[in-house]
């Protein structure tokens, strides 16, 4: 809760006007400044996935429901561990879900067009999931949000034209809005 309240803050600080050479102010003030342009880049990471978790095989839960037969020696049985429940979603979580989906966005349109901060968009939402991504249940989430983002405008557009810029605009626009309505609403 305190991550959330720490989030929220900083969420409070936005600038209170659109402003196109400064665009990413918000941004700047939720993740940090962007890295320097000239300093050796990783290869961006555009997918967040947590690990799958797998199943028990169909064998193994047989022989665990079958009942001891009579005349058999009695095999301990062992109990399995309850599912963990996981808390009821934060009253913010869809516009939170929202934002991620614009950042996996914003990830794949501003390197399109070669945009000073193009490699910060994984970055961000990266810290955007270690911060929110309280539970499993919810780190898949917003990892699925931000890959919705991504993949909707890479099956779109190939190169840089002017409505990837224009879209990329009202993204960060949208953005710069849904973290005021978060921080108004829910914010210290």
């Amino acid at each position: 809760m305190k991550r959330t309240a720490v989030l929220l803050t900083v969420l409070a600080m936005l600038p209170a006007s659109f402003q196109p050479a400064g665009a990413q102010g918000f941004f700047e003030r939720l993740f940090g400044p962007p890295r320097d342009p000239n300093a050796p880049q990783q290869a961006p990471q555009p997918q967040y996935r947590p690990q799958p978790q797998y199943r028990q095989q169909p064998q193994q839960r047989r022989q665990q429901q079958t009942p001891p037969r009579q005349g058999a020696p009695q095999q301990q049985q062992q109990a399995e561990p309850a599912p963990v429940v996981e808390p009821p979603p934060a009253p913010y979580e869809k516009e939170l879900l929202r934002l991620a989906e614009i950042m996996g966005a914003l990830a794949m349109l501003r390197p399109l067009c070669t945009a000073p901060d193009a490699g910060e968009w994984s970055r961000r939402m990266q810290i955007l999931i270690d911060t929110e991504g309280t539970t499993p249940g919810r780190k898949e989430r917003l990892a699925g949000a931000y890959n919705k983002g991504y993949q909707a405008y890479a099956l779109t557009y190939r190169v840089c034209t002017a409505s990837a810029q224009e879209a990329s605009a009202r993204f960060i626009q949208e953005g710069e809005q849904l973290a005021r309505n978060i921080t108004g609403r829910y914010g210290g």
